[in-house]
């Protein structure tokens, strides 16, 4: 039990955040909200509410008095050695019989899940084109030895006991929004009244020659992650792509040490958003800590081609002349939105094919509204500028912020993006939105592994990055969160 003093009133709640299990008594406290150390999760201490992702449950409180200055908390015995988890309280409305659609992604499982919690008792259908439930997929590259059902953000038994219907490996392939029917690649049709577009992203793919050769892999799905580790363990592993897919995956001990290569037209490292979004010595970090470990690094080149033999890939041809053996290639290449099947359609789209949405997660169609990987929205430490932020955190605030408004109850989106990865066990946090920054204010040092990075943009603070510096991120979040600004003087 964690025991929170909020000026002269007391609390006394779960100890432990249900995401991963941080200790609460490291968080953040603003008022009555308290933001995990970890991940970002804040809840209520007075209800224990839940109120920011990514964690899905609440947290239970216990009842305090104060006699004679001493503090007492009263508490089942059956909760105390229970998990420490509660479920969102259940805000009953008035029943309803329209049909919600979603096709699913952890967005949609949070809006499912929302909707229920809000009262509405009509029919709920997710559709997704795999064989699972939402997932965890940060841990497809930090634990690749995981069931798909260890990875399992809800068992299928927790919704069916809601309602919730759930649709596997029944993919979309068109939207008549005139008819608001969806129809799927068996060639079965539902109707809907209202709809979430959740259907994610993809991986890019590899446009050389030999890529259609066996063992080059994609990192999307707990079998193609269970593939990779079994096929590369004791084998020639090469990660083409500088991303944090690639380089979560470099870390797995169970791995050889991977030759890696650079993707793109540019012969130039640091050319990757993630270069952009945090700053090139900031990069280097990760780079050095797993060339530390006999990774291989190969900048300033790109992959032209891959040969093979009976078959299956062998060998990586790069611009500069060298060639890679290569038993296993695995693509972390950059992201495409699954929109495809929307082509032709009056959605609006960007260039890239992200469904463009308003702070309401709506789209151009009326009773049509679509959510995280798959969206471009307005963000608000960008002035309103619109991005797409592929995260969990973010994709489960989009998803809740839908349910409200299917529901007609006019909630603006209202969240600090915030990303985590942990590398050869160490931590690494960043919140907010960094997008052309220009100038930032470093605490720490790079080189001893533990720093906090402020990033500026327009004089005042628009991000933040970490590394060992817990709870520093989460008490930025929420100073961004409340609408407050701090200025690079502050910082400093």
């Amino acid at each position: 039990v964690l025991l929170v003093r909020n000026r002269k009133e007391f609390s006394a709640i779960g100890s432990k955040c249900p995401h991963y299990g941080a200790p609460l008594s490291k968080g953040v406290l603003r008022g009555e909200r308290l933001r995990c150390p970890w991940h970002g999760a804040c809840f209520n201490i007075r209800t224990g509410d839940i109120e920011e992702y990514p964690a899905l449950d609440c947290i239970p409180c216990f009842k305090v008095t104060v006699e004679d200055g001493k503090v007492f908390i009263t508490a089942k015995k059956k909760v105390l050695t229970l998990p420490a988890v509660t479920e969102h309280r259940q805000h009953l409305g008035p029943p309803r019989t329209r049909a919600f659609s979603s096709l699913v992604g952890v967005a949609a499982l949070v809006c499912a899940e929302t909707l229920r919690q809000e009262g509405f008792t009509g029919r709920i259908i997710m559709a997704t084109n795999e064989k699972h439930v939402p997932y965890d997929k940060s841990k497809l590259t930090k634990e690749m030895n995981l069931k798909p059902e260890d990875m399992y953000l809800r068992k299928p038994e927790f919704l069916k006991a809601r309602g919730i219907e759930l649709w596997t490996e029944k993919e979309a392939v068109s939207v008549d929004f005139q008819k608001q029917r969806v129809r799927f690649v068996d060639g079965s049709s539902q109707k809907y009244h209202q709809l979430l577009i959740a259907t994610g992203s993809h991986s890019g793919f590899l446009k050389v020659p030999g890529a259609d050769l066996q063992n080059v892999c994609t990192l999307q799905t707990p079998e193609e992650s269970s593939k990779i580790l079994k096929l590369a363990t004791g084998k020639n592993l090469v990660i083409v792509g500088a991303a944090f897919i690639g380089t979560r995956l470099d870390q797995d001990s169970r791995l050889p040490a991977p030759a890696r290569d650079t993707n793109g037209t540019s012969l130039q490292p640091w050319s990757s958003s993630r270069a952009a979004c945090l700053g090139f010595g900031w990069v280097q970090l990760p780079f050095q800590m797993l060339q530390n470990k006999g990774v291989k690094f190969h900048m300033k080149t790109e992959l032209c081609e891959l040969k093979g033999k009976d078959g299956k890939v062998t060998e990586a041809v790069l611009a500069n002349g060298e060639n890679l053996p290569a038993d296993v290639v695995v693509l972390g290449i950059g992201s495409t939105p699954n929109s495809a099947f929307l082509k032709g359609t009056s959605i609006a789209r960007d260039d890239k094919g992200a469904i463009l949405v308003n702070l309401h997660m709506q789209t151009n169609i009326p009773n049509v509204f679509a959510a995280g990987d798959v969206v471009t929205f307005p963000v608000a430490l960008l002035g309103g500028d619109r991005s797409s932020i592929h995260h969990q955190q973010v994709a489960e605030a989009h998803g809740h912020c839908a349910a409200l408004n299917m529901l007609r109850r006019g909630q603006e989106l209202h969240t600090v993006p915030y990303f985590w990865t942990t590398l050869l066990g160490k931590s690494i946090r960043y919140a907010g939105c960094g997008k052309g920054y220009t100038d930032t204010v470093v605490k720490g040092s790079l080189e001893q592994q533990k720093f906090l990075i402020f990033y500026i943009r327009d004089g005042h603070v628009t991000a933040a990055a970490s590394l060992n510096c817990d709870p520093m991120v989460s008490l930025i979040a929420e100073v961004l969160y409340l609408g407050k600004q701090i200025s690079k003087e502050e910082a400093e």
